[in-house]
């Protein structure tokens, strides 16, 4: 390839040129020389005719023997060639001239006036680039092949193109992983969706949670499933250091549910005294935990763990130990330390009242005028119910709650026992999952059938302590002869007999034959020999209902002859 440059082309100079020096790649750089003054006499050169002859392309545009040809080409021949010489007429093996004046060629020629064609074909500069393009002329010239460089594209912008290339497919790549990766998030998505709808619908399965699943949603096959559930039981005895009354309430932790329940019990039940007697609730606070905590076991059916006598002063230390409680509270409360009728008010009605601990203890005892004892024990549920919620659920944190208080709690009840409880009812409690009822009972005392079994038998689980082999039989007895007197005979009868008697009040209308039940085949052989021993045919025994803290049911009817 051809890299030279004709500096003398379009030019407008034909003169010759002369070395100004080099330029950064080493290459040798001209410029036009100046003409050299008309010399009056010119040296007769014998080779100046030929070499016009044989240079360039063999275009002499000053010969006028020869007619215009400027791509003939000079018989060799005719036209042999200066010995020594090459085609620009230099003679590289001759010897050294002496240095030629300012008016001579460089390379031992004449004057570029002289040898117009020679200046011609020395105006070749390799490696030069040459002067601004001047205005052409008028004429066409002749272009030639020979006179446009090739210059290849340098390896530098190969390598950009296969970069850029390389970054184009790198950013696909990338895009594409990120795709996929949206895709895998999406999906995982999904699944620990799925995983979590399956978990909570396995989770409220198994707690009994689902519309009609739950055991209080079915028939005997829920009573099964609630006397199979687990429940921790605690009996509380709030005593009134001022008034001297008490209040209980039965805190529940159903263990298989994850549900906690206080139970209010009012201090009107019935409950049968260890020598056979009736007596009530309030009554036998009063007598002591341990007779207490038995009769309520005979009478509910339920196994209570232990019993926390918890006087006011504690229960004010306590809601001040929880940092006071929130309740909405549905009574004027005055102040019990103020005296005469305009005292002030201590507690006022309205929801959402912060309650310190001296005002928690006027709230939870009291009891309005005219107002039944149901009242005041819903007071003392919501504040049971609001320190559980501020209670820590930690069992340590709570045990150390429990200690702070100094009690002495009455066996077999710990600290460590009652604190480690308290934290699991106070976890329900802030999870939503604590509820708080009432135990319905009648007026003489007794539990309805048909409204005591939801409690009876759902909360506390029915008869949830199993009778070992040689525990008395309880039963529930029923008036309905039409002499009230007939209940308290039929009550010494079967204590006398070995049976736990259960007081079931009487009856608004009488009955004509007497009824012995049993709801267990198990009882059947029990149910006869109850029948037995108030004197009853056999022929009374049948299966039937019976409620949920007994074991045999009995309706006296109006055959029912006490014996004398």
């Amino acid at each position: 390839m051809n890299d030279q440059y004709d500096a003398g082309y379009g030019s407008g100079h034909d003169g010759p040129y002369e070395l100004v020096g080099y330029d950064e790649y080493g290459r040798p750089v001209y410029r036009p020389a100046p003409a050299p003054p008309a010399a009056p006499q010119q040296p007769y050169d014998p080779y100046a005719q030929q070499q016009q002859q044989h240079q360039g392309y063999g275009y002499d545009p000053y010969a006028q023997q020869q007619p215009y040809a400027p791509y003939a080409t000079p018989d060799p021949a005719q036209q042999p060639p200066a010995p020594g010489h090459d085609g620009y007429g230099y003679d590289p093996y001759a010897q050294a001239a002496p240095e030629p004046a300012a008016h001579e060629d460089p390379y031992g020629r004449a004057g570029a006036a002289a040898q117009p064609a020679v200046a011609e074909q020395t105006a070749r500069i390799p490696h030069q680039a040459g002067p601004p393009e001047e205005p052409r002329e008028t004429g066409e010239r002749d272009y030639r092949t020979e006179q446009f460089a090739f210059v290849e594209e340098p390896d530098g912008d190969s390598e950009d193109v296969i970069d850029w290339m390389k970054f184009t497919e790198n950013r696909t790549e990338r895009r594409e992983e990120a795709r996929r990766r949206a895709r895998a998030r999406a999906v995982a998505l999904v699944v620990v969706l799925a995983l979590v709808a399956v978990g909570g619908i396995g989770y409220l399965w198994y707690a009994g949670k689902l519309p009609g699943l739950s055991s209080s949603d079915s028939g005997t096959g829920g009573t099964t499933a609630a006397g199979a559930q687990k429940r921790d039981v605690i009996a509380v005895h709030l005593h009134d250091t001022d008034g001297g009354e008490t209040s209980t309430a039965l805190l529940v932790d159903n263990t298989t549910t994850k549900r906690g329940t206080t139970v209010l019990v009012p201090n009107a039940l019935a409950l049968t005294g260890d020598d056979g007697s009736t007596t009530t609730l309030a009554k036998s606070v009063d007598d002591g935990p341990d007779a207490t905590q038995d009769a309520l076991d005979s009478a509910l059916g339920t196994d209570i763990e232990g019993t926390w006598r918890l006087d006011t002063p504690y229960l004010q230390n306590l809601v001040d130990l929880v940092g006071n409680i929130e309740v909405d509270t549905d009574a004027e409360v005055p102040d019990p330390d103020a005296k005469g009728k305009d005292a002030a008010i201590l507690v006022h009605r309205g929801e959402g009242r912060t309650l310190s601990g001296k005002m928690a203890v006027a709230y939870a005892t009291y009891q309005g005028s005219g107002e039944a004892q149901d009242a005041q024990l819903q007071r003392f549920g919501q504040v049971m119910q609001a320190v559980l919620r501020k209670l820590s659920s930690d069992a340590q944190a709570a045990t150390t709650t429990v200690q702070t208080l100094g009690m002495i709690l009455d066996p077999p009840l710990t600290d460590k026992d009652l604190g480690s409880f308290l934290a699991g009812l106070a976890d329900r409690a802030k999870g939503g999952d604590y509820t708080t009822t009432l135990l319905p009972v009648q007026d003489d005392g007794t539990l309805s059938a048909e409204t005591a079994d939801s409690v009876v038998k759902d909360v506390l689980g029915g008869t949830a302590k199993s009778p070992g082999k040689d525990a008395a039989v309880s039963v529930w007895v029923r008036n309905a002869t039409g002499d009230k007197g007939d209940t308290a005979k039929a009550r010494v009868v079967l204590l006398n007999g070995g049976f736990t008697f259960l007081e079931g009040g009487t009856a608004a209308a009488t009955e004509a034959a007497s009824e012995v039940r049993y709801a267990d085949a198990a009882d059947q052989e029990q149910a006869t020999e109850v029948a037995k021993t108030l004197g009853l045919p056999t022929g009374a025994v049948a299966k039937g209902e019976v409620p949920a803290n007994a074991r045999v049911a009995v309706v006296l009817g109006q055959d029912y002859e006490p014996s004398s």
